[in-house]
């Protein structure tokens, strides 16, 4: 069986399930009705940029539990890999809006169980508690992503719709590559298959 780090697998690898939809959300994509506007919204964050690893991915890390990494790390690891594979979504499916957006610092549950370095739960609760968005606040930005005309696939987006650069990483082809070819290889050997071919 199988094993990736739980931050990695829930919220990098869950969300290729998107992939069992692809043939279908091309098909709709190249249709001849106009008001076709098929999208993809992948949630990330601005921790892609501030908490991942110097050096990006490290996916020959990511089975298991990247014990070595503190659980910010991980998380901004896994939300990096997001905002790349979004990027690379919109080059392989030019016919499909693929965005990547940071929903800005909202006030969860997982956010108030969060775990991490004593000193920076000491900062963080009582940040969140007192500057932290309503969950509906929070829904702003993909809401925006999935309906505003101005948004551009391949980008990544800030509340509520503010082109982010992407840090150090997040515009990084060579990451984007491998991290396709990764995810292809994990795929094929768990019983997958790849990615379906591109909008024609």
């Amino acid at each position: 069986m199988f094993q990736y780090g739980k931050l990695f697998g829930s919220l990098r690898l869950g969300s290729i399930f998107q992939k069992i939809l692809m043939p279908l959300l091309v098909q709709t994509a190249q249709t001849s009705d106009p008001d076709s506007d098929v999208r993809i919204i992948t949630v990330a964050s601005e921790a892609a940029n501030v908490f991942a690893p110097k050096q990006g991915l490290v996916l020959d890390e990511v089975r298991g539990d990247m014990a070595r990494w503190g659980g910010m790390a991980r998380y901004g690891h896994s939300k990096l890999a997001n905002v790349l594979f979004a990027r690379k979504l919109a080059e392989m499916y030019p016919c499909i809006r693929s965005i990547a957006v940071h929903p800005g610092l909202v006030r969860t549950e997982n956010q108030s169980k969060a775990d991490g370095a004593a000193w920076f739960m000491y900062l963080w609760k009582p940040l969140l508690a007192f500057t932290g968005l309503t969950v509906e606040e929070g829904a702003k930005t993909q809401l925006w992503a999935a309906t505003a005309s101005e948004a551009q696939s391949g980008k990544f987006y800030f509340p509520v719709g503010k082109e982010d650069d992407g840090g150090r990483h997040g515009n990084d082809l060579k990451m984007s590559d491998d991290l396709w070819r990764w995810t292809d290889k994990e795929l094929a050997a768990n019983g997958g298959t790849g990615w379906t071919e591109g909008c024609l």
